[in-house]
């Protein structure tokens, strides 16, 4: 009897289940591989939950081919449940009208007490969460082959003028110095790179968040385009159009030497099956140390009119900062977890020394947002950046001095 009324109730459960089950349709663009296998653990948690995942990855690591679509099915009345979105494009959508309020979700999460006011306040629109937040990038990395570097008898540099001494070592030993991907998101990452070191943490600021003409016309930014114009000569022939992915993979076989990129890249080293500290070096990009770009993925969830769908929603939204999800997910991504009381101790050297000076540097001011990846202005200001950038980065005869001024003339423009 006992048996059969185990058997009752757990036929009561999963038809309730059933009843409840929603579908959520979720826009990114991870697809390759450490970002593919960091998301399948979130749509493995909410199916467990009973709810359906409806995948809609739109390839390109920047992003901007998933917000044309993302543009597209919101206009015509059919958005999906969340979608990657991050920064200032969180207001955006925000302001036009689009995003639910996830504040019960928070509430019953204890999203406050355990995730720093930094990355909340990106996260909501008129003091109202909209959006949750996965986890904390550092983007002001260096990736290097250890095995490229003794081969070539040099040393990963911690200065510019460190790297080009490499750079030259390393072309001699018939190396790439620098995998690159000519993109114009990835040419801004190295480009944000070399302009923390010249400008320093406090003009970085000024430049790209507060957009002071001053300082983006002025001599230290001649100066952050005369340093990455030189860096070009370290890159192969064949970056243009190059996924980042592609480009670690170079490194990972020891083809290039390093990658200024993002600790997504780890993501791809962890798929490789390579062991942070003994295949791969990561040290803060050249002159950087003591400085932290962040990059804070998250996703925005839409207005939706289905009362299971709503449900379902709220199931992502609570999944998402669950701390089993934020372990699982961010040993996958490369990343750190966004919850300040997690546990480290399965997280790597890279990992727990990207942890470390994320704390620091927000006690010291040194904790930036990152421009190449939406944090630090608008899309409309970061397009601008963007333009003279990428443009500045592939003309061999561009002129550092006019490209300072055409940086600040485009960003007036855009504002």
């Amino acid at each position: 009897m006992k048996l059969n009324k185990t058997l009752l109730m757990f036929s009561l459960l999963t038809a309730t289940s059933a009843t409840n089950a929603g579908q959520v349709e979720v826009l990114h663009w991870w697809t390759s591989g450490g970002e593919a296998k960091a998301l399948n653990a979130l749509k493995d948690m909410l199916e467990e939950q009973g709810h359906d995942w409806k995948d809609f990855a739109v390839a390109g690591g920047g992003g901007e081919s998933a917000m044309t679509v993302l543009k597209t099915r919101a206009v015509s009345g059919n958005p999906p449940s969340a979608a990657q979105i991050v920064g200032h494009d969180i207001q955006e959508w925000g302001g036009l009208g689009f995003l639910t309020n996830l504040d019960d979700v928070a509430k019953q999460g204890g999203w406050e007490q355990v995730v720093p006011p930094m990355v909340t306040d990106i996260m909501k629109f008129n003091d109202g969460y909209v959006a949750v937040p996965v986890n904390v990038h550092r983007v002001n990395w260096l990736w290097a082959n250890p095995r490229a570097f003794e081969k070539a008898e040099a040393k990963v540099p911690t200065t510019l003028e460190e790297f080009f001494i490499a750079g030259d070592k390393l072309k001699a030993a018939g190396i790439i110095p620098l995998a690159h991907g000519g993109q114009p998101w990835q040419d801004a990452t190295v480009f944000e790179a070399v302009a923390l070191e010249v400008l320093g943490s406090e003009d970085y600021l000024k430049a790209f968040v507060e957009l002071d003409m001053d300082v983006l016309s002025g001599e230290k930014m001649v100066e952050v385009f005369t340093q990455f114009k030189k860096m070009r000569n370290y890159i192969d022939a064949n970056s243009p159009g190059r996924d980042w992915n592609v480009a670690t993979t170079m490194v990972i076989n020891g083809d290039a030497a390093m990658q200024i990129m993002g600790d997504w890249a780890k993501g791809e080293f962890s798929a490789a099956g390579k062991v942070a500290g003994k295949d791969y070096i990561c040290v803060p990009a050249p002159g950087t140390s003591g400085q932290f770009t962040h990059n804070v993925d998250s996703f925005a969830f839409f207005e939706l009119s289905d009362e299971k769908s709503k449900k379902a929603q709220k199931a992502l939204a609570a999944t998402i900062l669950d701390p089993k999800f934020q372990e699982v997910f961010n040993l996958n991504k490369g990343s750190i977890p966004v919850r300040l009381d997690m546990d480290m101790s399965k997280f790597d050297t890279c990992a727990l020394d990207s942890m470390a000076d994320f704390k620091s540097t927000a006690k010291t001011g040194d904790l930036v947002p990152s421009m190449a990846h939406g944090m630090a202005t608008t899309s409309y200001a970061q397009g601008a950046i963007f333009d003279v950038v990428t443009h500045f980065f592939n003309d061999k005869n561009a002129d550092p001095k006019q490209a300072a001024k055409k940086l600040a003339k485009a960003v007036k423009a855009a504002i």
